[in-house]
């Protein structure tokens, strides 16, 4: 798993932090995802990871920037 999938888990962890209401599908996964890969990298099955980017970034992408547009910086 890339450093940039494991940065992704560590942010949605930081948004959680923030606002538990925050509308991510599929947060809590991403997040144990990112641990379990920190955490113990010699059981990871490559079929669930690639399952993962494959199917649950780009809809993480899609809310995100949807997150973004309702956001106004003051």
């Amino acid at each position: 798993m890339g450093q940039r999938s494991l940065k992704i888990g560590e942010a949605v962890n930081h948004l959680l932090e923030l606002d538990k209401s925050i509308a991510i599908d599929n947060a809590r996964r991403i997040v144990d995802l990112r641990n379990f890969v920190i955490h113990g990298y010699d059981k990871v099955d490559n079929v669930i990871i690639w399952g993962v980017i494959s199917k649950d970034l780009p809809k993480l992408k899609e809310q995100v920037d949807m997150l973004m547009a309702q956001t106004t910086i003051l």
